[in-house]
């Protein structure tokens, strides 16, 4: 199954509606967009028509105004992202992602504290994990490899 591909950051912050306001036509979307920054309803209406060709909206044409969905779920798109992300600015390693992050500003103790829960969290994960009996090889049998008849 290939990868959905990589959204534009102007895709990603239509998707950001979609996925907030759910089901939406590009005049909302225009609009919330408009909030943050100016952006003309054609050229959201461009970028929404491309996202559909390339799969990351369905459009809904029963209506006279088209209503768009996203096609893509948030965590899905979130974690393909970070993959891409660590793989090619960290070389895939999560240690020097954190290191980076927490090396540049100073977590607030409320922040550490989750860090700590997640860490704590993630080794159980871990060690309950390995103490899962894993499933032993069946002894072959002399026969097991001559060939069939």
């Amino acid at each position: 199954m290939p990868l959905p591909p990589k959204p534009t950051d102007a895709e990603l912050e239509i998707l950001h509606v979609l996925w907030q306001a759910g089901p939406a036509t590009v005049r909302t979307v225009n609009e919330q967009l408009s909030r943050r920054r100016d952006v003309g309803y054609t050229t959201t209406l461009k970028i929404m028509q491309l996202m559909l060709e390339k799969g990351l909206v369905r459009r809904d044409d029963e209506s006279r105004s088209h209503v768009y969905r996203a096609a893509v779920r948030e965590q899905d798109t979130k974690g393909l992202l970070l993959d891409r992300f660590v793989e090619n600015t960290f070389g895939g390693s999560a240690l020097k992602l954190v290191l980076q992050a927490l090396g540049h500003r100073r977590p607030a103790p409320d922040e550490l504290a989750q860090i700590r829960r997640l860490l704590n969290d993630l080794e159980i994960q871990n060690a309950n994990a390995q103490s899962q009996p894993q499933p032993s090889p069946q002894p072959s049998s002399p026969d097991d490899d001559a060939p069939a008849a």
